[in-house]
């Protein structure tokens, strides 16, 4: 497989050639590009399978770069940013940004977000995206044209909330999903109310689908932002 062209926006030069020089080890194809300008230019000029978005860039904010590649791209933006506000993770976000690492962040990570990434790339050109009449993930199955869900091949037993639920998170796995995002695509809104009942559910859903507490949790949750089913 050939490996996937990565798009480094990203100023501050020091930052900008450790991404580099780790990719380069992995190889990784790369372009950089220190501001947003130059950033939407790349973009449109060798539509890469992945952007690393810095937001503190000197000519724009970066929201205002994802909103623009947004206009013409689906392509998987992972935000790397020193902004550490629950308020601007959800900004990003809400967007169109699909990854949030705040700096500084360990190169071991950042490798980590981009496999999942990559992985979900695979699966979407290979047929086994999101329309797939089959999800499994781990111990669980999701079959959407029965409406059922199954763990270790038992039926799980899921109120319709939070099977609408569990069919969201795992169309968008390894992406994180913001309350309001979550809320709007099941209630059709985003008042507190609805977050304080997303919580409620989320708990609910949680239970049944993490049967063992020694296990990685099939949905993790980042606190004051949202959910993310993790690929396992």
């Amino acid at each position: 497989m050939i490996k996937p062209l990565i798009l480094v926006v990203e100023d501050d030069s020091a930052i900008r050639n450790l991404i580099s020089t780790t990719l380069e080890t992995h190889e990784y194809r790369y372009h950089v590009a220190p501001n947003g300008q130059t950033a939407i230019l790349e973009a449109s000029t060798y539509n890469p399978d992945i952007v690393l978005l810095d937001l503190g860039l000197p000519d724009m904010d970066g929201i205002e770069v994802i909103k623009k590649i947004r206009s013409w791209s689906n392509v998987p933006i992972i935000v790397l940013s020193a902004r550490s506000e629950d308020s601007d993770k959800i900004d990003a976000l809400d967007v169109g940004a699909d990854d949030y690492l705040t700096k500084p962040f360990s190169v071991e990570e950042l490798l980590a977000r981009l496999r999942v990434t990559i992985r979900r790339l695979v699966a979407n050109q290979s047929g086994l995206g999101v329309e797939q009449a089959i999800f499994t993930n781990g111990d669980l199955r999701i079959d959407y044209a029965a409406g059922c869900a199954y763990l270790n091949n038992e039926e799980v037993h899921l109120t319709p909330i939070e099977y609408k639920l569990l069919c969201l998170l795992s169309k968008n796995v390894g992406k994180v999903l913001t309350h309001s995002f979550i809320t709007k695509e099941i209630w059709g809104s985003s008042w507190e109310s609805d977050v304080a009942s997303l919580r409620v559910f989320m708990a609910t859903l949680r239970k049944k689908i993490n049967k063992k507490e020694s296990e990685q949790p099939m949905i993790q949750t980042h606190v004051g932002v949202g959910y993310r089913m993790t690929k396992l």
